[in-house]
């Protein structure tokens, strides 16, 4: 259909598109082309050619890709220097979280040194630094401290069953529990990976994994405040558990080992004191001063020549073995005990891996793959279990030194591992001196960018309510519930919110800005103008079964129709229409019966009388009938219908179309006012200037109560944009072909405008489409449904547009 328009001076020309006209301009043939069937798809993924395989080997292989390019010139020293710098940062790190992780210090070592490896061939991000992180350290160490705890590992002195605990066993146990757990933690990251699961990080909101990781701090410090104070406190798990330790520590805090104490108080200060030098002097420093390596050279040196083991009893390191430890097979049985906490740590992990990628990736031009990285951070994470690793991921402080120092390529990740490496093989034994306390002063340090995100606090509330109590709740959840259950908790809460936001969407009216074909919010855009006759609604939010209802009802308030009531108010006139057609033909009964008794006695009058025992009869049955029956019947009528509001007819019918009505206002269909209105209406004198009452009949069932609000009923048309919507279930659509039938029934034309292709395809699944429902209602914008409208009820105005409006093309050029 064509539409033509006048906006100001200007003569417009417009096809009008609908659904079926659009499939018939695009063609069937170029869908057929882009949409393949499924036995195409098969077959087309199942076909190998040499181009697909080097695609796939150099995808699965990133190494393959960057190396052969890669130019020593260019990348070989700031590679160099940016790797000795992390690989210096690496040594205290991973030896200070193993103490998080319960495990011994050298497996920090270990972990900070074969999937930095690995990752390297398989990983495509070129800055970020795999190896130990406080979060997933207190993980495994949850893990570890609950399936091997102290009182499992007590020595026996003959029948008798010591305090002292066997730690050599309870180590090399721990050890097994963490390694299983990694590996198992790998494979699900590398099956979700394969599958393509990659998006299954973008759950974990990016105020969710802050919170998170501030509440996993809380945690890190309770665990080394043992270390700090050089007291023994009760190993607690599950919920509450850091509740419990930070109770029993505060317990024994009379019992404070004091020697201890002053390690740990010296090496935090000298430590804080560093790193506010390291930042003020950082814009003139080339390499940043490794702070950590030199507060451990200097604590190594001190307790050896000091003997503070044996002198004032303070906890070392101890024996660190030289070498490198051969691989061997996790415990398997120990799985299913650890599939949750692995499944944790293979989400955690992945979250901080692919939000830090993603960061320097945007920061420097380059493309990281989501499930690519999926699938290295897996490798590394299976193939560090079989050499006694635990759980890895990227360390922030560790990626921002090497990209700050220049760091090019993963060639800076080799350079790391080799400074890890030879420390294992040979400046491992040297820290065996090394107090325990200057390890735990170092992590308390390093969570001084984790307390900060305490800020975030005031931040989100400034933004976002939702967000913050979603960080509140994971912050929350995580201190009490502990780090597993924690996760879960959050990921739970926030997916609700998700449902929430979805279920409580904006529902708004659209109206015209003059001068375009836009339509925006009534409400929010003063210069937009209503279409009269037509009223246009929109969703924020998908419509599914969630909302379907809520959608109804949006529809009814902001279109000012209580469809309910509407149809019912029309049943009870078609009602009391049946009952003026029944009293009509006994009226006229009575009115022939009479003419009947009239030639009868005329009759009589002109000859002899006419006995019949039948008329006579028939005459005394009618007398009743038209007596005090019929009085009563039609008394009871009137009272019935004297609590129904009526509208009045202001203007006549005319032989073009239907006289125009006007609501009496305050009414209600159950009211008892206006009754002379129902009298009016059931009389049978001509009233209001219908020309009979079966004219005013026809005119009652063609109106409605509509809006009680609302003084004439305007609105002929109601067009819907669904282009927010990006899939339709079966409960809204059938809502949707609710809305069409009730609709209907009150002579108000339903339109949907916007939708995508993909919903039009499962409204067709959904059988939605019929002979009354075409896709003749379906419209590709929601100016086409507009222009349609004005068209079909006869419209001769439209909103005017301004002069700098000079044409619109025919979308159809070219096409068809």
């Amino acid at each position: 259909m064509d539409s033509t328009r006048r906006f100001g001076k200007y003569r417009v020309e417009r096809e009008v598109l609908d659904e079926q006209r659009l499939e018939e301009v695009t063609q069937r043939k170029a869908y057929a082309e882009t949409h393949p069937s499924l036995t195409e798809c098969l077959k087309d993924s199942f076909r190998c050619t040499v181009p697909r395989l080097k695609h796939s080997v150099m995808s699965s292989l990133p190494v393959l890709y960057w190396l052969p390019k890669y130019s020593v010139w260019d990348y070989g020293m700031p590679d160099l220097i940016s790797g000795i710098s992390v690989g210096i940062m690496h040594l205290p790190q991973g030896m200070a979280y193993a103490l998080l992780a319960s495990l011994p210090p050298v497996f920090g070592l270990y972990t900070s040194l074969y999937p930095a490896f690995i990752y390297i061939f398989f990983g495509t991000s070129r800055h970020i630094s795999i190896g130990t992180f406080t979060v997933l350290s207190i993980m495994v160490g949850s893990v570890t401290e609950r399936l091997a705890p102290d009182m499992d590992f007590l020595k026996t002195n003959g029948t008798n069953i010591t305090t002292e605990v066997d730690i050599t066993a309870r180590d090399s146990y721990r050890v097994q529990v963490a390694a299983a757990t990694t590996v198992l933690g790998g494979l699900i990251q590398v099956v979700l990976g394969l599958v393509k699961f990659g998006f299954v990080g973008t759950y974990l909101s990016e105020p969710l994994v802050r919170a998170y990781t501030t509440a996993a701090a809380a945690h890190a410090v309770v665990a080394q405040l043992k270390y700090i104070f050089g007291v023994s406190p009760t190993r607690f798990s599950g919920p509450l558990s850091l509740v419990y330790t930070l109770k029993d520590v505060c317990y024994l805090l009379p019992h404070t080992h004091l020697p201890t104490l002053v390690v740990s108080a010296v090496s935090m200060a000298f430590l804080i004191a560093a790193k506010e030098l390291n930042s003020f002097l950082r814009p003139k420093l080339p390499v940043p001063i490794p702070v950590e390596l030199i507060t451990i050279v200097a604590g190594t040196l001190i307790s050896s020549y000091s003997n503070l083991n044996s002198n004032y009893t303070i906890s070392v390191v101890g024996e660190i073995p030289s070498g490198l430890s051969s691989p061997s097979v996790p415990d398997v049985s120990l799985f299913g005990e650890v599939i949750g906490d692995a499944f944790a740590l293979a989400i955690v992990g992945y979250a901080i891996s692919i939000s830090l990628g993603k960061t320097f990736a945007l920061k420097h031009g380059y493309k990281v793959d989501s499930n690519q990285e999926l699938v290295a951070l897996g490798l590394s994470n299976t193939v560090g279990g079989f050499f006694q690793c635990y759980s890895v991921c990227p360390s922030m402080s560790r990626s921002l030194i090497q990209e700050t120092t220049g760091g090019k390529t993963q060639m800076a990740g080799v350079a790391s591992a080799l400074v890890v490496l030879v420390t294992i093989l040979k400046l491992g034994p040297l820290f065996q001196e090394l107090p325990k306390a200057i390890l735990a002063a170092i992590v308390f340090v390093n969570l001084k960018g984790m307390f900060k995100q305490y800020s975030d606090v005031v931040t989100l509330w400034k933004r976002s309510k939702i967000d913050l109590v979603v960080w509140l709740v994971t912050w929350v959840s995580t201190l009490l519930f502990n780090l597993d259950l924690g996760l879960a908790a959050s990921i739970i809460f926030a997916l609700l919110t998700v449902i929430f936001r979805t279920q409580m969407p904006t529902y708004s009216v659209l109206g015209n800005v003059p001068g375009t074909e836009l339509y925006v919010d009534m409400e929010t855009h003063k210069e937009a103008r209503e279409i009269p006759g037509v009223t246009i609604f929109r969703s924020s939010a998908t419509v599914y079964f969630a909302n379907a209802e809520l959608y109804l009802e949006a529809l009814k308030e902001k279109s000012g129709l209580d469809i309910s009531k509407m149809i019912i108010y029309k049943r009870r006139q078609e009602a009391k229409q049946r009952r003026r057609e029944r009293r009509a033909e006994r009226r006229a009964k009575r009115q022939a019966k009479r003419e009947r008794r009239a030639q009868r006695a005329a009759k009589r009058q002109s000859g002899a009388p006419v006995l019949s025992v039948e008329e006579d009869a028939g005459h005394w049955a009618d007398t009743c009938m038209d007596g005090d029956i019929t009085d009563n019947e039609e008394q009871g009528c009137t009272e019935r219908e004297n609590g129904t509001v009526f509208v009045i007819p202001v203007t006549p019918r005319t032989p073009d179309g239907p006289c125009r009505w006007e609501y009496l206002k305050g009414g209600d269909p159950d009211c008892t006012s206006l009754g002379w209105m129902s009298e009016l209406q059931d009389g049978d004198t001509t009233t209001l200037g219908s020309s009979s009452d079966d004219t005013l009949s026809r005119d009652l069932e063609r109106v409605s109560l509509g809006s009680l609000g609302k003084w004439t009923w305007d609105i002929h048309s109601i067009i819907i944009d669904l282009s927010t919507a990006n899939f339709i279930d079966t409960v809204a659509i059938k809502t949707v072909k609710n809305i069409f039938q009730d609709f209907s029934e009150i002579d108000v034309d339903i339109y949907l405008a916007g939708c995508q292709a993909s919903v039009v395809e499962q409204l067709e699944r959904g059988d939605f489409f019929s002979e009354s429902i075409t896709k003749r209602s379906l419209f590709a914008s929601v100016h086409d449904a507009v222009l349609y409208c004005l068209n079909h009820r006869g419209a001769t105005s439209f909103p005017r547009y301004e002069p700098s409006v000079v044409s619109i093309h025919n979308l159809c050029s070219g096409e068809s």
